[in-house]
């Protein structure tokens, strides 16, 4: 017969193995993953760091949680999202993803603590920038710390750029498209920075 202490025992692995199982369905673990893009030929600043030679695998730069973030353009055929900078006449340097899409953020969200307050009809017009737990995300122009996600309402990873929650705007067509700057005096171009690119 099987006393109590054995059975305690006995069912201390299933019971941590129940609790890792949840911990890998949670925290972001059922978002739509966003997808990965080949990196574009897009502008770095000059304080930008040198990409890796070709061939090269870029370093872990940071660790979030499970997100790894590498400094520098993801290697042919990676599960990445990739966050590049591009310039343009009328906001100077603003982040883009890989396909060269612009990325904004949204003043009434906030950096400290990361908080999206974009949900329900506001994210079906402004698209929040998500990465899953399969995923990472490489950065070129960016500094990697900056990097980072939060977990939304819903349970997706939306990616993070100076603690700001970044997002597309839905009516931006094609790479280049800025047509959310401005767009009721509370949405930006985000910067390299998390700040709102501006031109000065």
């Amino acid at each position: 017969m099987l006393s109590t202490t054995s059975f305690r025992r006995s069912a201390l692995p299933f019971a941590a193995a129940a609790v890792a199982l949840a911990g890998l369905l949670t925290a972001c673990g059922g978002a739509e993953p966003a997808k990965p893009v080949a990196a574009t030929s897009s502008v770095a600043p000059a304080s930008a760091v040198a990409a890796p030679q070709a061939g090269q695998v870029p370093a872990v730069a940071k660790t979030q949680g499970w997100l790894k973030i590498y400094d520098g353009p993801a290697p042919a055929g990676a599960h990445t999202v990739q966050l590049n900078v591009t310039s343009n006449p009328s906001v100077g340097h603003y982040v883009s993803d890989g396909a060269g899409r612009s990325l904004y953020r949204f003043d009434k969200d906030t950096a400290n603590p990361s908080a999206s307050n974009c949900a329900g009809q506001c994210a079906v017009t402004w698209p929040p920038l998500t990465v899953a737990r399969d995923q990472s995300i490489s950065v070129s122009g960016v500094d990697p710390q900056r990097v980072g996600f939060i977990e939304r309402a819903d349970g997706a990873c939306q990616v993070t750029v100076g603690g700001w929650p970044v997002y597309y705007f839905g009516k931006d067509q094609k790479a280049g498209d800025l047509l959310g700057q401005g767009v009721g005096g509370t949405w930006f171009a985000v910067a390299p920075s998390g700040g709102k690119a501006v031109v000065s």
